[in-house]
């Protein structure tokens, strides 16, 4: 599909695809489960979107944002610490997987640690991870722990979608050679999918974008 920012950077979904996403994300989202550990994960069943991300990076806002709720993800009173998976039923036809936030102080080496056990695990060997969603914040650089965490998802052979948030906060060049960035980064991984969405849960922009994205990924 074509461009929606200038640029090779995202695409454009068609009225039938926007009205798609917006009736999946209008329907009921509630908490069903939280997992420490591999033996506490839920049964697979429904198709699952994962969102990863550094801590502050905006993943609880998006999340919120995505489904029209300001208190569904609630971001954690240690950013970085809370190692615990969250699983979120959409209208029971897609579960939306809240991931710990990574790299909040810590050097590489620490994250690919943390991220071993049960991030890795759960990523490696979950049957119905359709995609993991990772959130790049557009107002400061990629961070080693970024590359880290995509290294880790390549591994696991996973597929991602990179997904900028906060752009309302930067100036429309600056956004620009941000997306022009993350995109050529998305290129240089074959587990990347190619289309990178920019979006702000302060403002909406590009939040019906990618509900229409995730959509394609839901049951029927």
């Amino acid at each position: 599909m074509g461009p929606w920012i200038p640029g090779p950077f995202s695409w454009s979904p068609t009225l039938n695809d926007l009205e798609a996403g917006r009736l999946l994300f209008a329907r009921e989202c509630r908490f069903f489960h939280g997992a420490q550990r591999l033996d506490h994960l839920p049964e697979p069943g429904l198709p699952e979107v994962a969102f990863a991300g550094r801590s502050n990076v905006g993943k609880s806002s998006l999340v919120n944002a995505l489904t029209g709720r300001r208190t569904l993800a609630r971001a954690s009173n240690q950013p970085g610490r809370t190692q615990q998976l969250n699983f979120f039923d959409l209208g029971s036809r897609l579960v939306l997987v809240d991931m710990p936030g990574y790299g909040y102080a810590q050097a590489a080496q620490q994250v690919k640690e943390d991220w071993q056990g049960l991030m890795f695990e759960f990523l490696r060997g979950r049957p119905t991870l359709r995609r993991v969603v990772l959130l790049l914040d557009a107002r400061i650089e990629i961070k080693q722990s970024d590359l880290t965490v995509i290294d880790l998802l390549d591994r696991a052979a996973v597929t991602y979608q990179l997904v900028v948030t906060k752009i309302d906060s930067v100036k429309p060049p600056a956004l620009e050679r941000k997306l022009a960035e993350v995109s050529a980064l998305a290129r240089r991984h074959p587990a990347a999918h190619m289309e990178v969405h920019a979006t702000s849960a302060e403002t909406g922009t590009g939040i019906p974008e990618l509900r229409a994205a995730l959509a394609e990924l839901a049951l029927p």
